[in-house]
């Protein structure tokens, strides 16, 4: 991906200027290329604007946006204003990124390492009692509700216990290669897990739940992808990181 930043100085109508731009936008929206935009106003200089655009690749925007059919309607809101462009530059994101402390992990509003130790014990027991799943884990090590609770803790925003003391994502994909999981134990698993959370008491509000539920669909698919007999899934990868609503990054 590449960031687009352009900065206006804006000497004349500020409100016709962002509504051009309203206009503009509906362009961008459409465009393939884009990933996401903002416009944004200076405090200090309210006359000043920077436009951020993602991109999914510098070539996307510069030839794929710019020779596509969204560029003449976008281009048709903006002309007025380009005269007003201080700078216009790509810039190519680093490793340096990540969350604020303003809002909470999930992992700190679920309640922390007793939270997900809890689900994982309440699961695990709904586990071993199942016809469907409970054949997956006989001879379940009596520790892998605690181990699955330090991965559970280190996508949501806790400790990276799972990727120091166990061996991270390579350690849980040997857990699933082979096993040939099937679509209705994957189900099975997710309606057990999401059983256990109700139990366990984990936070029920929409925006936590939506944002676990979100993990565990793209976990379970995963897995049942990676457990199929001939699949060649990615032998190292950082354990995921997991916000609110937030899927790991889309890379073009």
């Amino acid at each position: 991906m590449t960031v687009e930043y352009i900065r206006y100085r804006i000497t004349s109508d500020a409100a016709a200027f962002e509504a051009a731009y309203a206009r503009a936008a509906v362009f961008l929206a459409r465009a393939p290329q884009c990933v996401d935009y903002e416009l944004s106003r200076c405090a200090d200089e309210p006359g000043v604007y920077i436009l951020r655009i993602t991109w999914t690749s510098a070539d996307d925007h510069l030839k794929g946006f710019r020779g596509g059919p969204e560029f003449p309607g976008f281009l048709a809101e903006i002309r007025p204003y380009i005269e007003d462009i201080d700078e216009m530059r790509h810039y190519e994101p680093t490793a340096v990124a990540g969350a604020g402390g303003a809002v909470p992990t999930l992992y700190d509003w679920a309640g922390g390492t007793p939270a997900f130790e809890k689900l994982t014990e309440r699961f695990y027991q709904r586990v071993t009692g199942d016809d469907l799943i409970g054949p997956l884990f006989a001879g379940m090590d009596p520790a892998h509700p605690r181990h699955v609770a330090m991965w559970l803790a280190e996508v949501f925003g806790g400790p990276e216990r799972y990727t120091a003391e166990r061996g991270g994502y390579p350690h849980m994909l040997a857990h699933h290669l082979g096993k040939a999981i099937t679509e209705p134990q994957r189900r099975r698993w997710v309606s057990l897990l999401l059983d256990a959370a109700d139990e366990a008491g984990l936070p029920d509000d929409p925006e936590f739940r939506a944002a676990f539920l979100g993990y565990i669909e793209w976990g379970t698919r995963l897995a049942l992808a990676n457990s199929q007999p001939g699949a060649n899934p990615p032998r190292t990868a950082p354990v995921p990181h997991w916000g609110w609503g937030v899927a790991p990054p889309y890379r073009g």
